[in-house]
């Protein structure tokens, strides 16, 4: 971890607050499957997430960081040197605060290919910040960089480029989340499932409403999501930003609420095989938008991060020409929209979901 005086030289990235009227608090967690075998390591498969969740109070809390000392020295060696004069962003995440009373929808969180569970940030306490709890799930080796308790750091084992592939990948992902809803009912039955016992925030368990369920994700997290749901009928709505689907899923759809959203770069309902036969079978409320002038990570905090990077690695980021304060509010407010639609019962938030709103000329309608 950098010395006070070693970080007090790097040059600040920060990330935008979220909007809501409530603060924000979270807790990591580091879970364990001893009835799954990691397909990559051979021993029991375990996984990090981090609870993201309405707060009620965060004076005597610390923010935690975007990404833990380890997992942020190999995201930078991933650039080469190009970013290591740079501080890695606090989020507006109190770290173990008490959380705020009220039972909450649960939405699980799943990263792209090589991305972290904190590449959401934004979103996730976005979400938080209206009153979701929001559990990111890091997949170790499929993800980017994992670290653990231990300080043991997981960096991804690249996968070759074979549907095939693909499709495991997809398979581990929908087995992780659907051990992490596991072990929230673990939780909301009073145990404390990390695996090193570490004190849960005061208030947790009675905030976790599991009979309302979403998952969302970007890139391979929003294929993740749609076979979740195929899987797992706990799952009650789901959202994939710019993501190609795998797994059977594809050809069976879903008979729930499911939003797909791209860009014209991706364009997936005439681009990308796989979301013309999901699409078919999608049998419940569903819909496709897209986030114009856009590119694959405006879905992304990289869209916010990449400003204040050196060009070089800012043309390295795909986020296309939209502003990046209308991409992070066009995103955050659709995402949001969907699931007070769906998990709450909330029909004026279903005029965005149309790609119609004034305030957001940036989503716009495709198909459903």
């Amino acid at each position: 971890m950098s010395t006070p005086a070693v970080a007090a030289c790097l040059i600040p990235i920060r990330l935008p607050g979220p909007t809501g009227p409530v603060p924000v608090g979270a807790v990591e967690l580091h879970l364990i499957d001893p009835s799954r075998t990691d397909p990559w390591s051979g021993q029991p498969r375990e996984v990090m997430v981090t609870v993201t969740y309405p707060a009620a109070d965060v004076r005597d809390s610390a923010m935690l960081p975007w990404l833990p000392s380890g997992a942020e020295r190999a995201l930078k060696a991933r650039f080469g040197g190009a970013v290591d004069g740079y501080a890695i962003p606090q989020t507006h995440s109190a770290d173990r605060a008490p959380v705020r009373p009220g039972r909450r929808p649960v939405l699980l969180h799943s990263p792209g290919y090589t991305a972290d569970r904190t590449f959401n940030t934004l979103v996730i306490e976005e979400l938080a910040s209206w009153g979701y709890v929001v559990v990111a799930v890091d997949h170790p080796y499929d993800s980017g960089e994992v670290e653990f308790p231990d300080g043991r750091v997981l960096v991804n084992r690249p996968d070759d480029t074979s549907d095939e592939a693909r499709t495991a990948a997809v398979a581990v992902r929908a087995a992780d989340l659907r051990f992490v809803l596991d072990q929230l009912t673990v939780l909301k039955r009073g145990r404390n499932p990390d695996a090193e016992g570490r004190p849960l925030p005061r208030g947790l368990r009675g905030a976790l409403d599991l009979s309302r369920v979403g998952a969302f994700g970007h890139s391979r997290g929003g294929a993740a999501s749609a076979a979740v749901m195929y899987l797992d009928e706990r799952v009650r709505a789901g959202i994939d930003l710019d993501g190609a689907l795998f797994g059977p899923v594809v050809e069976h759809g879903l008979d729930r609420p499911f939003l797909l959203m791209d860009t014209a770069v991706h364009d997936g309902l005439n681009e990308d095989w796989t979301w013309p036969p999901f699409w078919a079978h999608l049998s419940d409320w569903h819909r496709c938008l897209r986030l114009t002038d856009a590119d694959h990570n405006c879905f992304t905090d990289l869209v916010a991060i990449a400003p204040q990077v050196p060009e070089q690695v800012r043309k390295t980021l795909e986020i296309g020409t939209i502003p990046a304060d209308r991409a992070v509010a066009a995103v955050r407010t659709t995402v949001r929209a969907f699931f007070d639609l769906q998990l709450r019962g909330r029909p004026d938030a279903g005029h965005l979901l149309w790609g119609a709103s004034p305030r957001y000329p940036e989503v716009t309608y495709i198909a459903g």
